[in-house]
């Protein structure tokens, strides 16, 4: 029969394997700010559909005073409604991550053989079931307030626009690689994350006084007692809200994680009788932890990755990335099915219906991406990888391409020798430089599609694998638009000597390809947010808004057309 703990364990496997990999992350492209000058009084939208890493050497941070970047900053605070919509479903997704990832702390050994201490405590010194009701809801409430006092102390510290740089800057994702790394090997066992003891014996000795002062500190010895569980989850999902750039990130985060470790608490207190059908401690407490720290080695890889592609170091590409994926998630299903164990793990004496079900859908995972080794395009998970044109053997390579009206001088376009290798859909040959993209534009009569995106952005490869990739979208824009992509988070390529110049904006040198893109996304389209879709006619004006990502592939095909009939009505 299915009971309780293999209900949680089934639980906690499929809710992280659909959202762990938004961590890294879903989403979540920031502008190249290398010359840009942030105040902290300024907020900037951000939206959902993006991922990617700037430089961080010429970022200034300044308290409130004015900057020559006020311009541009009001500029993307102006965008229109739609990116605090966008705002508002990043905080939603941070918000149920925050609780995925509490209802899974509460499964940790640090804190699940707590619940019944903890409930027996509030029933025996209250004397009745509504002061232990009401005392429970307390410990709950000062739960949640200490988690969301963490996450804005977070944001107070460091502030949003200093969030944003940092987590998209090239060295720090290196250090959230090997953060996640770290948390990796403390739940595989290799040792334990722990507060100083001292710290730890002050908040607990504290907890001893009676009225709200104890159950305050019960509530506190409960987050550092369990830190050695909790804090690699609470790290992955600060990490994960401060890529969001929303400067509630970090507090909404942590709301979402505390109201599901405390809720439990709060249930178990109303109806003690429940504590019955809790599952015993043992071995299974463990293997949640375990199958956390492959979780967190995967998800160590897309910050790595990240790096790799903004600095071309050509080191992780697609298919070491899949091998690395499929020796990990392998590796997993093997550990599940009691094949490989770690010191601290006890013997699996057989396999129960649940845990089968899951070491099932893990090694169906394994062998879904085995095929991407060749070049199959892996749609359901391509956002997350890198791009198909990082591929060495791709061997559907040079089958099915769309032809294109300019094709035959497409490697004689500026940049193109530095991009289309690696990231563009194959079966395209756009332009990497607006003004060249232009004269194309008038030269051919045709209108012009601008595709803001960047190395990292995961929605636009979602964009490019699922819509870009349906052959009636593909042939329109091949045969009826002039595509240019202007990639903003490229950390290499350097603009001619001849073509650098000093930003009206910032007063800095612009030397950069991807700094001129995104400073021209910024002060052109109101936007810092990838993708984004600009179409315009043969001298550069918008014929139709703007748009993000959109996988509705008629819906988007309504989009081109819209755009192409205000085109031919000028």
């Amino acid at each position: 029969m299915l009971n309780l703990k293999h209900f949680f364990i089934a639980t906690c496997w499929l809710f992280l394997s659909l959202t762990a990999p938004l961590v890294g992350f879903s989403q979540d492209s920031l502008i190249n700010v290398e010359d840009v000058e942030f105040s902290s009084g300024q907020e900037e939208s951000a939206d959902t559909g993006s991922a990617l890493i700037t430089n961080f050497e010429d970022v200034e941070f300044s308290d409130g005073q004015d900057t020559s970047a006020q311009d541009t900053s009001a500029a993307v605070a102006a965008t229109p409604d739609a990116n605090k919509d966008d705002s508002s479903v990043s905080l939603w997704g941070i918000f149920l991550k925050g609780i995925a990832g509490g209802f899974i702390a509460f499964l940790m050994p640090c804190i699940f053989p707590m619940v019944p201490l903890t409930v027996s405590f509030f029933t025996k010194k209250s004397g009745s079931t509504a002061k232990a009701v009401q005392q429970a809801f307390l410990y709950g409430l000062f739960i949640i307030v200490i988690y969301v006092a963490l996450g804005m102390l977070i944001t107070i510290t460091f502030g949003a626009d200093a969030l944003n740089a940092l987590s998209t800057n090239g060295i720090f994702n290196f250090l959230f690689f090997l953060l996640l790394v770290v948390f990796a090997a403390s739940f595989f066992g290799a040792f334990e994350i722990t507060l100083p003891s001292s710290f730890v014996n002050k908040i607990d000795a504290k907890s001893d006084k009676g009225g709200l002062i104890g159950l305050f500190f019960m509530s506190a010895s409960l987050a550092v007692v369990s830190f050695s569980c909790t804090g690699p989850i609470i790290g992955t999902l600060l990490v994960d809200a401060a890529t969001k750039g929303d400067r509630l990130g970090p507090a909404i985060g942590m709301l979402g994680f505390s109201m599901a470790l405390a809720i439990p608490f709060v249930l178990f207190a109303m109806f003690p009788s429940m504590l019955k059908s809790l599952p015993k401690s043992g071995g299974w407490l463990n293997s949640v932890k375990v199958v956390l720290g492959f979780l967190e080695l995967a998800l160590a890889l897309k910050f790595l990755s990240n790096v790799d592609l903004a600095y071309n170091w050509q080191f992780l590409d697609r298919e070491v990335f899949l091998a690395l994926w499929i020796v990990i998630f392998g590796l997993m299903g093997l550990y599940l099915i009691g094949k490989i164990k770690f010191s601290h793990d006890s013997d699996l004496k057989f396999m129960s219906v649940p845990r089968t079900i899951i070491a099932i859908i893990v090694f169906s995972f394994v062998v879904y991406m085995i095929p991407g080794m060749w070049g199959a395009p892996l749609k359901s998970i391509s956002a997350f990888l890198p791009p198909i044109g990082t591929q060495d053997f791709d061997i559907s390579s040079g089958t099915g391409a769309v032809a294109h009206a300019g094709s035959a001088d497409a490697a004689s376009r500026k940049y193109y020798q530095h991009f289309h290798a690696r990231a563009t859909l194959k079966g395209m040959d756009p332009y990497y430089d607006y003004d060249e993209a232009l004269a194309a534009s008038k030269a051919q009569n045709k209108p012009l599609l601008v595709d803001f995106t960047g190395w990292n952005c995961v929605n636009c490869r979602k964009m490019e694998a699922t819509v870009w990739s349906d052959p009636s979208i593909k042939s329109m824009i091949n045969e009826k638009f002039i595509l240019v992509e202007l990639y903003v988070d490229d950390s290499v390529l350097e603009l001619p000597e001849a073509e650098q110049y000093v930003s009206e904006v910032s007063g800095k040198k612009i030397t950069k390809v991807s700094k001129k893109n995104s400073e021209f996304q910024i002060t052109r389209f109101n936007s810092n947010s990838q993708p984004l879709y600009a179409l315009l006619d043969n001298e550069g004006e918008l014929l139709i808004p703007t748009s993000g990502a959109n996988y509705e592939i008629e819906s988007y095909k309504a989009y081109l057309q819209s755009a192409l009939d205000a085109y031919h009505k000028k």
